[in-house]
């Protein structure tokens, strides 16, 4: 029995911030939702509650963020152990993407669309984390 994946929902793991964005699958449509404050990579859940309860995933991605030569970076180790645990409280299946190079792409096209360059000020957590649900939905409706 296959189950049909309708809305999708991505996280850009960080320890400080956990970039969200949320996908329509049929549509092809994805959008940034929201960066979640976390403290050393744990989020308020009782937040990614509320955004599972109004996006209904069927679906969660989190990033890995392997180092470039495919290598486990610690940063990675934390990035599954969160995915983990949004197995556990959410009972909805986690897939891990390859998000090598989605913070770096995020800064640069918010750069182009005209972004001062202060992170820290008006972070891209949430522009990464839809990278990531294209780099998803891409490998997913090849072929």
């Amino acid at each position: 029995m296959t189950i049909t994946v309708t809305r999708v929902m991505a996280f850009d793991f960080g320890l400080r911030q956990i970039g969200v964005a949320s996908a329509n699958v049929p549509f092809g449509t994805t959008q940034p939702l929201s960066i979640l404050t976390a403290r050393d990579g744990v989020p308020d859940w009782d937040e990614v509650q509320t955004l599972i309860d109004e996006w209904q995933p069927e679906l969660l991605l989190v990033g890995d963020p392997l180092n470039m030569d495919d290598s486990e970076s610690p940063l990675a180790q934390r990035a599954r152990r969160f995915a983990r645990r949004l197995h556990g409280r959410f009972g909805r299946e986690v897939v891990m993407v390859d998000e090598r190079l989605t913070s770096f792409e995020a800064k640069l096209t918010q750069r182009e669309r005209g972004h001062s360059g202060d992170y820290k000020k008006r972070p891209v957590d949430s522009d990464a984390a839809e990278l990531i649900l294209r780099t998803w939905l891409n490998e997913h409706s090849a072929g």
